[in-house]
């Protein structure tokens, strides 16, 4: 019997590619370090019994139209699945599986690195020591805001959300939530969080942070009216999706100085970042760093074979989104 074929779009960390070794034919995609075209992603994908994509490639009715009845899972190297048409796929009977709790710590640990980064305008100083600015300590220079003591705003608080909460308290912050789904009082006794109404999150937080999935109901609602809501003296954090903010009204919002500061891990049209936010010393802007560490980013490219091999194998993967799919 022939080894299953499956589209990998994207080279996977060294330790991941080896996994996939004698357990199934791979066409690996190696063109720029792009996403792989649309034109090929429908081509490649024609007759594969898998595909282990990454949150570059819309997975929708097209798709799967071009692969074909063999197709038996779609193994997503990555937390978030708003790439994927999940409703279509268990339709088909399509198994849809990502790569959650491993990336966690990781992604709260930068989600950190951001928030310090705006209050005490690291990047700002950063640059100025690159460029050579003539500088000398003085009592009014560069001057950012403390943490000890504020409160933290927590949108979503799944994982990444509890994981930045647990951190919070260790620098001394009170810490407020806002989720579609409340955690019951003993979750946010053992957490350290208080609910807040979604206004009364904005108005109360000095520092905003999200951790929400992207939905319909999610899309831009970090908008111009809930800029306008925070404190001038705020700052916003996202490390989730990009199209979560509107990214226009945060430039205009940045530049008026209705908030203090802004950190961006992830973009509304990824990778393209909206100009305005680029001419702005108060922002700071990462290339989806979120998950980027080598332990982590090992642990999600093996889950990720794991998933897509038990798919093949007529196993039910453990990070399966869809049982419904399995008939």
């Amino acid at each position: 019997m022939s080894e299953p074929s499956v589209l990998v779009t994207r080279t996977l960390v060294e330790e991941a590619m080896r996994a996939l070794d004698g357990h199934c034919e791979v066409d690996l995609y190696e063109g720029p370090p792009e996403a792989i075209p649309r034109e090929y992603l429908l081509r490649r994908a024609a007759g594969k019994q898998g595909l282990l994509t990454i949150l570059t490639e819309k997975v929708d009715a097209e798709l799967l139209d071009a692969a074909g009845p063999e197709l038996k899972i779609v193994a997503n190297h990555a937390v978030g699945f708003d790439n994927i048409d999940v409703p279509e796929c268990t339709k088909r009977g399509v198994l849809v599986t990502n790569t959650p709790d491993v990336l966690t710590e990781a992604t709260a640990d930068l989600a950190w690195t951001l928030i310090l980064a705006c209050v005490r305008r690291l990047g700002e100083g950063e640059r100025l020591m690159r460029a050579r600015t003539p500088w000398i300590w003085g009592p009014t220079m560069m001057m950012g805001h403390d943490l000890h003591g504020k409160t933290l705003g927590v949108v979503g608080c799944g994982r990444i959300g509890r994981a930045v909460v647990r951190r919070a308290h260790g620098f001394g912050m009170r810490v407020i939530y806002n989720d579609a789904i409340r955690l019951d009082a003993d979750a946010e006794s053992e957490l350290g969080v208080e609910w807040r109404e979604w206004g009364d999150l904005l108005g109360e937080s000095d520092v905003v942070s999200v951790h929400a999935p992207l939905t319909p109901q999610t899309r831009h609602l970090i908008n111009a009216d809930a800029l306008r809501a925070m404190k001038r003296s705020a700052v916003l954090v996202n490390t989730a999706r990009g199209p979560m903010v509107d990214e226009q009204a945060l430039a205009d919002a940045l530049r008026s100085g209705e908030i203090f500061a802004a950190g961006l891990d992830v973009y509304e049209r990824e990778p393209q970042v909206t100009e305005a936010l680029l001419d702005l010393d108060n922002v700071t802007l990462l290339p989806h760093l979120g998950s980027a560490t080598i332990e982590t980013r090992t642990a999600m490219g093996l889950l990720a074979v794991e998933n897509l091999l038990a798919g093949l194998n007529g196993e039910r993967p453990r990070t399966l989104l869809n049982p419904a799919a399995l008939g």
